[in-house]
């Protein structure tokens, strides 16, 4: 904490704010509105709280009004490009943030990095920053579903699966309500933790996660398994998506035989542990069809499968339609 607080904190000679922290807030179409209220709403209830103005929120878009990913839209005060003295800006981004190409989007960020303000990603917003070319060789978070993609993608970020990250002048945060946590931490920087416990307080939010707290519930408490074997070997098909175990390699993993191993899963999943393990690369499979835009041939390399063919066959058998035929199938926006 004592990082953020020397780069955060904006003092006069007293000790004292002497002015707003300006927060950018560049929310990029599509964007999820949780994500951008957890982030915007604690700096205006801090505001209220003190009755003085202790933060300018400023909102940016290329266009005068921003759509979420339903029916809401947020104001955009400046555009994408504007001359602005800003402290802090945050790019919420939700839906495929990888196909994301804005030029002038990622030339206006790299213009403030330059000039020393701090740069932070909520959501999939680290992947905004890191195509700019912002995240090498930084630690960061981004919502769970992006983060094996974005390691891909950005071998030389570093991505942490945590609530929220400060590494230097960089702040990210993996979205949906972990920007409570983050802007805790922020307003407790600049004016106490008995401050930022009445602005948490405001939201009843009285369990303050810490930055390292996990994104998702534990594998067994997902799974509703109860064997450490189970969860060892489902913990190693999470982390191999993209390069399949073995049998093999799983049971000596979690230090059982293979016999055994597939006697667990089959009286867990009725499943034995390849058919256990190729359904999980499916499913993420087609998270990957539904989100983003990366196509088919990729998708079966990330997901660990031989060739497209060999894929789409897979894809059909699980999920009754070819990958091709559920990417245009209509369905509610990606959160």
């Amino acid at each position: 904490m004592q990082e953020m607080d020397a780069k955060l904190r904006i003092m006069d000679g007293s000790g004292s704010v002497f002015r707003p922290y300006r927060v950018g807030v560049f929310p990029v179409p599509g964007f999820a509105l949780m994500a951008y209220s957890c982030t915007v709403e604690p700096l205006r209830a801090a505001n209220v709280l003190s009755r003085k103005p202790l933060y300018d929120v400023i909102n940016f878009g290329e266009t005068a009004h921003v759509r979420s990913s339903g029916a809401a839209t947020v104001e955009a005060q400046c555009r994408i490009g504007d001359k602005v003295d800003l402290d802090l800006v945050f790019v919420i981004a939700g839906g495929d943030p990888f196909a994301f190409r804005d030029k002038a989007a990622f030339d206006w960020l790299r213009m403030l990095a330059r000039r020393g303000v701090r740069i932070g990603g909520v959501s999939g917003g680290a992947v905004v920053l890191a195509k700019a070319g912002l995240m090498a060789s930084r630690r960061l978070a981004v919502h769970w579903e992006h983060a094996a993609m974005l390691s891909e993608q950005f071998p030389d970020s570093l991505v942490e699966r945590e609530l929220y990250v400060i590494d230097r002048d960089r702040v990210t945060c993996s979205g949906g309500t972990a920007p409570l946590d983050l802007m805790h931490a922020l307003i407790a920087s600049h004016h106490g933790s008995v401050f930022a416990r009445l602005v948490s307080d405001w939201f009843v939010h009285t369990d303050i996660r810490a930055a390292s707290a996990p994104q998702r519930w534990g594998i067994a408490e997902r799974l509703g398994a109860h064997s450490p074997h189970v969860h060892g070997a489902v913990a190693a098909m999470e982390s191999h998506v993209g390069d399949p175990l073995s049998l093999k390699q799983l049971a000596l993993m979690t230090q059982v035989s293979a016999r055994h191993l597939n006697r667990l899963f089959t009286d867990t999943f009725g499943q034995s542990v390849m058919e256990y393990y190729r359904d999980l690369r499916l499913d993420t499979a087609r998270r990957l069809i539904q989100s983003t835009a990366m196509n088919i041939g990729e998708i079966a390399d990330a997901t660990g499968f031989s060739n497209a063919g060999h894929f789409s066959n897979a894809y059909k058998t699980r999920f009754g339609l070819r990958p091709r035929v559920d990417r245009r199938a209509p369905r509610s926006a990606y959160v």
